[in-house]
This record gives structure tokens, sequence and C-alpha cells, in this order.
């Protein structure tokens, strides 16, 4: 594992040790860190993730799914849609209210599990300290709050979208190529910079702990705001597609999740960002020709 060096060979000369110097007393703490995981089968390493982890978030992950299936069955996730709540115009306070408690269910759902290595080391790191559960409640208060942001500011970008299409002439008639420029967005951001520098903060969990780590709510708070922040910048352009589509298709929701998963926790998932990237503009290519195609023809 990065950040541990490895123990000296036994019979080999031993270094001057350095002096010791005792750690100043403060509310810092280094975390734990993880073993390494053997070869293991999928079912060993599905119960290895979930053991050590907080009941409470593997529930609300179970819960959100749980949800998300209800909804697209009883036809409540069509009437959560932003374009169904942005038919009429500008929206309500409560059809704002409801869109972003169904981006919760999407968050808890999709982005909740590709950050469950973090999760089990705080709860590791902060389970002897006091109030270790407003700890945990307020980490992940913190990070839930950088997506709903997220969620909001991929609503109002849609409310002035809708606004657009209804006063040019132009944008009315080229509508159709919406929905392929979000995929071919998507596709592009694979190979940028930002997607590999906030990803690399994903795929280290102990090293983020070790430099971030602090006890207390705020301490929890602050931590999950700063995940937060690296987790939208690596995967805002994916749940930028799921946003467009809505929580209506668990196929793609599924996908998705897994391919977030995929690249923040295992490490082949480097090799996985380009290939993402060039299906995603090849979908990309083949959508918008068809939708030109379409809209020609009618």
């Amino acid at each position: 594992m990065s950040g541990v060096a490895p123990a000296a060979a036994p019979g080999r000369g031993r270094a001057a040790a350095a002096p010791h110097r005792a750690a100043p007393v403060s509310e810092r703490t280094a975390p734990p860190l993880e073993p390494v995981p053997s070869r293991r089968g999928p079912a060993a390493l599905a119960a290895a993730r979930v053991r050590g982890l907080p009941l409470a978030v593997v529930a609300a992950i179970a819960a959100a799914w749980a949800t998300a299936i209800a909804a697209e069955a009883t036809g409540t996730a069509e009437a959560l849609h932003h374009d169904a709540l942005l038919s009429d115009g500008i929206p309500s306070i409560w059809a704002v209210v409801g869109f972003l408690a169904a981006w919760q269910v999407m968050v808890a759902a999709m982005m909740l599990p590709s950050s469950l290595p973090l999760v089990r080391m705080f709860a590791a790191s902060s389970g002897g300290a006091p109030g270790r559960a407003a700890a945990m409640t307020a980490f992940l208060g913190g990070y839930a709050l950088v997506w709903t942001a997220f969620g909001a500011l991929a609503f109002a970008g849609d409310l002035a979208l809708h606004a657009g299409v209804n006063a040019s002439s132009f944008l009315a008639d080229h509508q159709w190529a919406i929905g392929g420029s979000v995929l071919a967005l998507a596709g592009l951001f694979q190979f940028t910079p930002l997607k590999d520098a906030c990803l690399d903060k994903c795929r280290h969990p102990a090293s983020f702990m070790v430099r971030h780590y602090r006890r207390g709510t705020r301490g929890g708070f602050e931590l999950g705001a700063r995940h937060g922040l690296f987790c939208v910048g690596c995967c805002w352009a994916l749940m930028l597609v799921m946003f467009a589509v809505g929580a209506t298709n668990l196929i793609l929701m599924a996908l998705l999740t897994a391919l977030m998963v995929h690249e923040k926790t295992r490490p082949a998932g480097r090799r996985a960002v380009p290939v993402t990237g060039v299906t995603l503009l090849a979908v990309a290519s083949v959508v918008l020709a068809y939708s030109a195609y379409a809209a020609s023809a009618g």
C-alpha cells in the first residue's frame, strides 16, 4: 500500500535509528491502514467490503436501491424527472424539494458504494472516540451536501436550458442534440487531467485520511465535504448522464454505479477510464447522427 515503507530484510545492516520525538497531543490522529486484500472470490471480497462498515450505511444503500426500484415500478420516478417538473415553467418550491429528495436517493445508491473504503476507515478511526455516531453523521452529511449542491446546480442549468429552448427558435429546432451532447461531454471529460487528479485522491483513502482526518463532528463534516468535492470532480460528468436520463432507467443506473465503483476502488480502474471515454464518444456519435436524421426526416 502506498505510503507504507517496507520492513528491512533480516540479516542486513540496520540504519541508524532516528531520534524518537513524541507526537504532539492534538485532535489529529493517523487512521489505521487497511490490509492489502488477498486473491479471493467475488463473494468473499463482497463480504470483506461490508465487514467493518456501519450498519446504517449499508442499510441506506440498500434502502436507496429499493426506493429506486419501487419508484420505477409505480411510475413515481417519471413524475420526479426534471423534465416533468419543468414542463410548466418555473417549478414550485415543493417540486424542487421533491427533485432534491430523489437526488439523495440516487447519490446514496450510486455514489456512496464507491466511497465505502473511506467510510470504513473513518469508522475505524473514530470508533474509540466519544461522539463517534455524531462524527459519522457529520461525515456523511458533508458528503451529501456537496452532491446536493451539484444536483441543485444541474437542476438550475436545466431550468435555464428549458428557458433558452422556449426563447430561441434555433435551440427549439435543435434540441435533439442535447442528449448526444451530454454523452459527448462525459466522454471527453474522461481524458482530462482533472478526472485523473480527482480519481487519484479517491483511489488512496489511507493517504487522504492521514492528511485530512480530524476528530469530532466538525472534523467529520470537513472530511466528508472535502471527499465529496473530489468525488464530484471525478464523477460529475457520469452523474450528469444519469441526470439527463433520470432514475427511470435502472439498468443504466446499475451500469454507471458499477463503473464508478470500479474506477474509484479497483487497481484496474485506471485502465477503464479511457475505455469508458471512447465508448461514450461512440455512443454520442450514434445518438447525434440518428437524432439529426430523425429530425430532418420529420
